[in-house]
Order: C-alpha cells, then sequence, then structure tokens
C-alpha cells in the first residue's frame, strides 16, 4: 500500500521505511520541517518517494501516518486536497514522546477521535497519555540490525544525545560533567560539537565509534526510550541508565546497569570501564535481548497488521 508520513523521527522512520509499502515522505523547497524529504545521515530504500504538496494533493494514498499536532489540524487535510484523515483516508496518530507537564494536563491532542488509532512507541507513553475515547495500540520499537560490532578497545563511555545544550534536564546533560568526573566520555549526536562532542555523524559511522567504546551511558531523564540505547544494545555494548520512563523494562538485570541513584551508575560506569571482560559479557546479554525484543521482524509485522486494519 501506499503510506504518507512526514520525516519527523530519522532512526524511527528508517525502521519503518524497511517494510514493503511505498512511503510518501513530503518535501519543500527548503526542506524545512514540514518538508524534509527523505534522510541524510540515515540508509533508506528506494520505496521511499519524495512528493511535493503540489503533487501530494492529486495522489493515491492508503494510510497518512500522523506525528504532529499541526498534520492533525489541518496540514494533512490541506496537502491531500481536501481529503481528511480518519475520515477519507486511513490515519494513524503515531505518538513517539511521553507527555510534557503536570498529570491532569497530559491530554493528547487526538483524544477523542474514535476515527483514528493511536500508536504508541512504549507502554509507558501509553500509560501516561489521556487518550479519552481514541482507541490505542502499543507497538515496540523495532531496529535495523546493525550487526554485533562492539569492540570496547577504547576505555571511555559513550552517551547520544540530539540537542543536549538545548535540552538540558530533560535528557540529563547536567549530569555528564559528574559522570565525566569517573570515566571519559564522548557525546555524539545533532549540535554535540557545542559541548565538544561529535555533531551528527552518518549513522553507519555513528555505530562504528559507539561500538568502540566500552560501555553506553544514557542519562535521559524523561523522553520516551531513546532509539540510540536500543542501538547501542544491538551493537553488544553494556549499558548503563537512567531508571526512567521504559529503560527499567527494556534493559533487564545482566545487559548492563539501571538506577536513579548516581552514586551507583557512576560505580557502575568505573567498573565496566576497568573490566573489560565484565564489559563484554553485560554486552551479549544486552544484544541477545535486543533482537528478541527490538528486531525488525516483529516490528515491521506488527505495523503490517495496523496498516491494513486502517487502510480505506
Amino acid at each position: 500500500m501506499r503510506v504518507l508520513l512526514w520525516h519527523v523521527h530519522g532512526s524511527w522512520t528508517t525502521a519503518f521505511v524497511q517494510g514493503a509499502h511505498e512511503y510518501l515522505v513530503p518535501v519543500v523547497p527548503d526542506r524545512g520541517p514540514d518538508g524534509r524529504g527523505r534522510a541524510d545521515t540515515w540508509a533508506w530504500p528506494p520505496s521511499v518517494v519524495e512528493v511535493t504538496p503540489e503533487r501530494l494533493a492529486d495522489e493515491k494514498v492508503d494510510v497518512v501516518v500522523l506525528q504532529r499536532a499541526a498534520e492533525l489540524d489541518g496540514l494533512a487535510e490541506r496537502w491531500l486536497g481536501g481529503r481528511r484523515p480518519g475520515r477519507d483516508v486511513g490515519a494513524v496518530f503515531l505518538e513517539h514522546n511521553a507527555p510534557q507537564g503536570r498529570i491532569n494536563e497530559m491530554r493528547h491532542c487526538a483524544a477523542d477521535r474514535p476515527d483514528l488509532l493511536i500508536v504508541h512507541v512504549t507502554h509507558f507513553n501509553a500509560l501516561f497519555w489521556d487518550t479519552g475515547a481514541t482507541p490505542t495500540r502499543v507497538i515496540e520499537h523495532g531496529i535495523v540490525d546493525p550487526g554485533p560490532r562492539y569492540t570496547g578497545e577504547l576505555p571511555r563511555a559513550a552517551v547520544v544525545i540530539n540537542e543536549a545544550a538545548r535540552r538540558g534536564r530533560v535528557t540529563g546533560t547536567d549530569l555528564l560533567a559528574a559522570f565525566g568526573t569517573a570515566v571519559p566520555l564522548d557525546l555524539f549526536g545533532m549540535d554535540a560539537g557545542r559541548l565538544g562532542g561529535f555533531d551528527n555523524p552518518p549513522q553507519a559511522v555513528l555505530h562504528a565509534e559507539m561500538a568502540r567504546r566500552r560501555v553506553y551511558l544514557h542519562p535521559v531523564r524523561w523522553t520516551s526510550l531513546g532509539l540510540s540505547l536500543l542501538e547501542a544494545m544491538h551493537l553488544g555494548m553494556p549499558v548503563v541508565a537512567l531508571a526512567t520512563t521504559e529503560v527499567a523494562e527494556a534493559v533487564p538485570s545482566g545487559a548492563g546497569v539501571v538506577s536513579t541513584r548516581l552514586d551507583v551508575l557512576t560505580r557502575a560506569l568505573r567498573r565496566l570501564v576497568d573490566d573489560a571482560e565484565a564489559a563484554r559479557a553485560m554486552g551479549a546479554v544486552a544484544r541477545a535481548t535486543a533482537l528478541a525484543r527490538y528486531g525488525l521482524g516483529r516490528f515491521l509485522g506488527d505495523w503490517d497488521r495496523v496498516l491494513a486494519e486502517v487502510a480505506r
């Protein structure tokens, strides 16, 4: 079928477009947020087709995957030539993020829309969002397996955070200084250069560099479940992570150390950086866990069933 979605989340979309469908991705001349087109740093298959808003109005579309309030509030309908998602064309609202704000005010923008289906990427998100009468589903993340590339040759910790300076406490950027006194850290991600890190390397380069570090550090307080954490586990890296959002479900005992205590996490970083054999053993458990729970086949199968269900 033909699936329309905006390029909002590069890592998630990289997995999604590995399926058997044709994926229409809007593009505008300046490649701004409403039409970024194909990814620059991820490898996408030729089944991903860029479409302009003018062309999209006449394109056959079976399902729209909405991801932002603006798409739901008129953008998709305008670009689809007046076709209304959920009514004239099948639609899913994909929720990537944990809600922000006071617990009683965490009402989803697609709440009380029985013509839509909200798909959450984690059970934590489904638990926290108020979606009213809108039906919901959880489809956990899937990862394009980068392979067991872990060497751990560098006694350092890798951290991947996009826009770490701007996002601050949400992504635990303020904790990096304290963790950095325990072990050397290397920060990767969009705009990481502002903090002396490695700025937005292509995904293949990122995976190669992550795998050379002894341990993966996930200091995130509140952003759903970072795909970089799951990628690190697929690589075979041991994980040291804050026990927040979905992390406690994703990282089992034996795959790393998960805690809300900074002293526990700091000691774990030191131990794994100092003990390469222990790090490698934990990394093997992490990879086996990730392949079993977050494999690409399961992910695409779950999405195929949902797309078939909602297609008009």
